[in-house]
């Protein structure tokens, strides 16, 4: 799922409090590049990017271009930020229906769709463990009470993720349909507010002031105490408090219905009309369409842009690995959990097209084709093919909490079984709060930080935004990968691993030192050094075969035509 966190900050009503995902910090360039800086010139734990490219233009190195897949819910290819860095597959002819280069997909410019077909393309799906529940719910507890023990014994394995799923499913299901209540009921109470507000501005003081007279105003007045602590509306007026508070609750009830009605509904499954393919048949590879975008491409767009993005016109942001990289699109992300089918063969078709590293920004409690996953990881590594993951946005241990793909094949195990993938948590610009709140966590299972509060990028319809969570640190450190690997090619990705884990600047405040094996947020700078003092090798100058001279004949001339 491409896990996005919910926009409110509220206490309403009993419930807890929500995480940010959109955030409007002051409109400054400062803000907007905060996850470039330097640590030891500003103190705040950026990936300090142009110094990585000081160092290595030093070294007189010259960078080739790397393709970078997103593996994701869609790319906005034609965005004014990104369109100069887009993949383009060149043995593929636009738009004459082919497959010109004979791999299978038709028109793949831009790279491929695994979730549409004739018939569209899906926008929301279900979550995996609603879909485990309804392949298994018959299987484990149908009316024969023997025949689910004998069910039970014979498949242990399925009834252990089948139990799994269940309790999640019963939790979250139930914790969405309370959630589009809750914000349904602020959303509602929106024009009390302002009228309770008047003429003042959103302050504490000013709200000491004020004696709501209905429970409904009532109501109003606890989430209007709540709102006045978030500085982006703090001591506003009531029409731009009205304003926030319908965006907020905008992007919440976008977040909870299509759970509450489609991603927890048993009876919901858009896959076979829309893509038409069987599903539970992992060896087919040749569906979908080349709708790159397809029906929300926010989440997408914007990893994007922290990868590869450029300046564009007074817009300041720019990705890790704008000199360096192109963006290669793989949608195998829906409004809802990832299918592993998709998800392998979103990974073997941007190895087999080029793609040298892959961000995957996405994540499940339970995967039932995990073994199918792992073997396209292993051929990612076969072909030397950098992996990056997001650790999840749950703020849980995940060697407690398994968060799918994963490199470990059992969290007791001590080391991943394959070397070329690296697993982010995200971490904000204040160092006393170093751990974004949001992020999970393990020292030996997640193998860095990475900027991921409040990161500015590219969004659909050629605009910017704030999102947050490890979907945007992922790709901080795929753009930082990918800058190594750009004026360095000969690294093998568990050299450029190491050089990123071995080279982070460690904060001890609240512990972060033991949230990961790092203990630490990446500086590229750092890591390119090391890179080059350890791994580096200069390409042997191409020799140039002196073709042997051919000796001038000479024909005898015949002077009587002269």
């Amino acid at each position: 799922m491409k896990k996005l966190l919910i926009a409110a900050a509220f206490l309403y009503a009993g419930f807890g409090l929500i995480h940010a995902q959109t955030a409007s910090p002051q409109d400054d360039k400062d803000q907007k590049t905060w996850y470039h800086k330097d640590y030891a010139t500003t103190k705040v734990y950026g990936v300090n990017t142009q110094n990585a490219y000081k160092f290595l233009e030093s070294k007189g190195l010259k960078p080739k271009t790397v393709v970078v897949g997103v593996l994701d819910s869609g790319v906005e290819v034609d965005h004014p930020g990104l369109i100069k860095n887009i993949w383009t597959n060149p043995n593929e002819i636009p738009n004459n229906g082919k497959d010109d280069d004979g791999n299978g997909y038709i028109d793949d410019v831009h790279g491929w769709n695994f979730l549409g077909g004739k018939n569209g393309d899906i926008d929301v799906d279900n979550m995996e463990v609603t879909r485990v529940v309804k392949k298994y719910q018959s299987v484990f507890e149908g009316p024969d009470t023997a025949k689910n023990k004998e069910n039970q014994a014979k498949m242990p394995d399925d009834f252990a993720m089948y139990m799994k799923s269940k309790e999640i499913f019963n939790k979250k299901s139930q914790e969405a349909k309370q959630s589009v209540q809750m914000y349904t009921m602020i959303n509602n109470s929106i024009p009390d507010m302002v009228k309770l507000l008047g003429d003042k501005t959103l302050t504490k003081e000013n709200l000491a002031t004020i004696k709501p007279s209905t429970q409904q105003e009532a109501m109003a007045m606890q989430v209007l105490s709540q709102v006045a602590n978030d500085p982006q509306v703090a001591g506003k007026p009531a029409s731009e408090v009205k304003t926030y508070m319908e965006a907020q609750m905008k992007e919440a009830l976008d977040y909870f219905t299509p759970q509450a009605e489609k991603g927890y509904n048993l009876d919901f499954d858009p896959r076979k009309e829309i893509v038409g393919d069987n599903y539970d048949d992992y060896s087919e590879k040749s569906y979908g369409n080349n709708h790159y975008e397809g029906p929300d491409a926010k989440h997408g767009t914007h990893v994007a842009g922290i990868i590869a993005g450029l300046a564009n016109g007074s817009e300041p942001q720019y990705g890790v690995a704008s000199r360096v990289a192109k963006i290669m699109t793989v949608r195998a992300v829906p409004d809802g959990d990832e299918r592993d089918k998709d998800v392998a063969n979103a990974i073997r078709y941007a190895v087999d097209n080029g793609a040298k590293i892959l961000n995957m920004s996405f994540g499940k409690p339970v995967s039932p084709g995990k073994n199918v996953v792992w073997d396209a990881f292993k051929y990612a590594e076969s072909k030397g093919v950098l992996l990056v993951k997001a650790a999840g946005n749950e703020n849980e241990d995940i060697a407690e909490h398994q968060y799918f793909p994963t490199n470990f094949k059992s969290t007791s195990d001590e080391k991943p079984f394959i070397n070329n993938m690296i697993v982010v948590g995200s971490n904000t610009n204040d160092s006393n709060a170093l751990k974004s709140s949001f992020s999970n966590y393990d020292e030996k299972m997640v193998d860095v930080f990475a900027p991921g509060s409040e990161i500015y990028s590219t969004v659909p319809e050629g605009k910017y935004e704030y999102l947050q969570g490890t979907s945007m640190a992922s790709p901080v450190v795929a753009g930082s990968a990918a800058v190594l690997l750009a004026y360095m090619p000969n690294l093998k990705p568990e050299q450029i691993i190491e050089s990123l884990v071995k080279t982070t600047n460690v904060n001890a405040t609240n512990g972060f030192d033991k949230l990961s094996r790092s203990n630490g947020v990446i500086d590229v700078a750092k890591a390119a050094e090391y890179a080059y003092k350890n791994f580096y090798k200069a390409e042997a100058p191409s020799k140039s075969v002196k073709k042997p001279i051919k000796k001038k004949t000479h024909k005898a001339i015949d002077k009587s035509k002269l």
